[in-house]
């Protein structure tokens, strides 16, 4: 019988500060746009435009936790009109509490369901987050972009990569050891893409011994050969 694992690496190592986020900088140390909003206990609605596993997600998190904000997280993918009203009413009984609803793959939602976050935005009641791969000024509605400021993800850097790497391989008993060669392969095959190193990392350690790392393991991970 197969045991269900606990929670996934990267969800288990996911910050919960501007100062535990590896990589985006030009947005979260002090001085930049998100640290200064966090400063000055400062909110408003904004989209993350930005590559798969640059930490939308957990900025919007850290973001509404700060602030002491209800956080509601919708996924475009699977979320419709009814679901937006639910958040709607939800955000309704949380007065005087700050409501962030954060919309996941925002460009997803049509025309209509993206008007339907207008009046709502208009009167203060939710402060809405969305976080999109797309160009936003394509994706989005012009009446909603008009009330959104963009932030721009980037993705990791070799540095930042390297960083977060190092986090996983610590986070085992006993820590995972590998070489300078193994950290390249395995950072050059995420790509930048902080959520699916992590994944590369935890698919690594499901193959290694005592943190013993071999080097067909890795080919293994990061090529499927």
């Amino acid at each position: 019988m197969v045991v269900v694992k606990h929670q996934p690496l990267a969800d288990k190592l996911r910050p919960i500060t501007l100062d535990e986020v590896v990589g985006q900088q030009h947005l979260v140390t002090p001085g930049k746009p998100l640290h200064r909003l966090l400063t000055n206990n400062s909110l408003h609605s904004m989209v993350f435009w930005g590559p798969p596993g640059t930490g939308k997600t957990t900025l919007a998190q850290i973001i509404a936790d700060s602030l002491d904000a209800d956080f509601i997280q919708l996924s475009a993918v699977l979320a419709g009109v009814k679901d937006i009203r639910s958040a709607i009413e939800q955000a309704k009984t949380n007065l005087p509490q700050v409501t962030v609803l954060f919309v996941d793959e925002i460009h997803r939602f049509n025309k209509s369901q993206q008007d339907a976050f207008l009046p709502h935005l208009e009167n203060g009641l939710i402060t809405l987050i969305g976080a999109t791969t797309e160009n936003p000024s394509f994706a989005l509605n012009n009446a909603l972009l008009s009330r959104l400021k963009v932030y721009i993800l980037k993705s990791l850097d070799d540095e930042s990569a390297g960083q977060l790497l190092d986090k996983g391989v610590q986070s085992f008993d006993p820590p995972m050891a590998l070489t300078e060669d193994q950290q390249l392969a395995l950072i050059a095959a995420a790509d930048g893409d902080g959520r699916k190193l992590l994944n590369l990392v935890e698919i690594l350690q499901d193959y290694s011994s005592g943190g013993q790392v071999k080097d067909e393991d890795v080919a293994l991970v990061t090529t499927g050969q």
